[in-house]
């Protein structure tokens, strides 16, 4: 039952971050309908300002948290400086998958210029403490985590469906054409989308960082396919689906990885896919996302 018990909270920590990752990438998908492949890297580089701020002297708790204010500010500027030059939200998907496919390599190959090829330590955001649950010493860090995560669910879910912002938001999504008839300043409000994702990201490298004790110019990566595997999960419309998705796929994997002993810890990626696969030949759309109606 120990054992159990520290792999599932080990698989809520994996899950919680893929579930940032994955919410941010929601919403830029559910403002824009486009996919920023550059995500986990903006994450990645705004932790890397973090720890500028924390090498100066600021505790990391806060550098991570001047860190969304960052991230949320990356996040519009590119917006603004490559995706409106690309047509804005009439863009071409494919073009903007490949702007943000070199902006990942140009993200990266940057911080290495800047911060060199070193990882640069940093320590736990919420302490090295430990709790007792069921007979396991969970990490506080864990449970911080997982608050964060219920904090960023709430907050969003009262922004899409209580704000003016959100119903702009939602206009946007919905019909640009008639949002902006409706004097909803189109561009200006997916720039703000962009820039909330950005923020939600620096939260997500925040925590990679804070979990490998060290932000690392590659630590991103691999978060960030299991991001596009939570959200593909979840929904691409569906901020909640993509929470979700994020949390089962880190169970799942752990809970593979731990007790078949076929799957070992160089497959970790397989049990996590195997399950999107899956639940996408039952429900394409995701297990929370809206089918796509097609007149006929």
């Amino acid at each position: 039952m120990q054992l159990f018990v520290q792999r599932v909270f080990d698989g809520l920590q994996a899950g919680a971050i893929y579930a940032i990752l994955a919410l941010a990438i929601v919403i830029v998908f559910r403002a824009s309908g486009m996919l920023n492949i550059a995500q986990g890297e903006i994450a990645m580089f705004t932790t890397f300002i973090a720890w500028n701020l924390f090498d100066v002297g600021l505790p990391w708790w806060a550098s991570s948290v001047a860190s969304l204010v960052i991230g949320f500010l990356v996040g519009a500027v590119l917006y603004r400086l490559l995706i409106v030059r690309l047509g804005g939200g009439h863009a071409s998907p494919l073009a903007v998958v490949m702007v943000t496919i070199g902006l990942f390599l140009m993200l990266n190959d940057g911080a290495a210029v800047i911060w060199g090829t070193t990882a640069k330590p940093v320590p736990r955001i919420f302490g090295t403490g430990r709790v007792e649950i069921f007979g396991a010493g969970v990490a506080v860090q864990v449970l911080g985590l997982l608050a964060v995560l219920g904090v960023l669910v709430v907050v969003f879910g009262l922004l899409f469906q209580r704000t003016k912002l959100g119903l702009a938001l939602r206009a946007v999504t919905s019909n640009q054409e008639s949002a902006a008839l409706a004097g909803i300043k189109v561009t200006t409000v997916l720039m703000i989308g962009w820039g909330l994702a950005g923020a939600i990201g620096s939260v997500a490298g925040s925590f990679t960082a804070s979990g490998n004790f060290a932000v690392d110019r590659n630590m991103m990566q691999i978060v960030l396919i299991y991001a596009f595997a939570a959200a593909t999960l979840g929904g691409f419309d569906s901020p909640l689906g993509a929470v979700l998705g994020g949390l089962i796929i880190g169970l799942v994997s752990e809970l593979v990885v731990g007790y078949v002993a076929i799957v070992g810890p160089d497959l970790r990626l397989l049990p996590g896919f195997a399950l999107v696969i899956i639940v996408l030949l039952v429900r394409p759309q995701g297990m929370f996302g809206s089918p796509k109606v097609v007149r006929a």
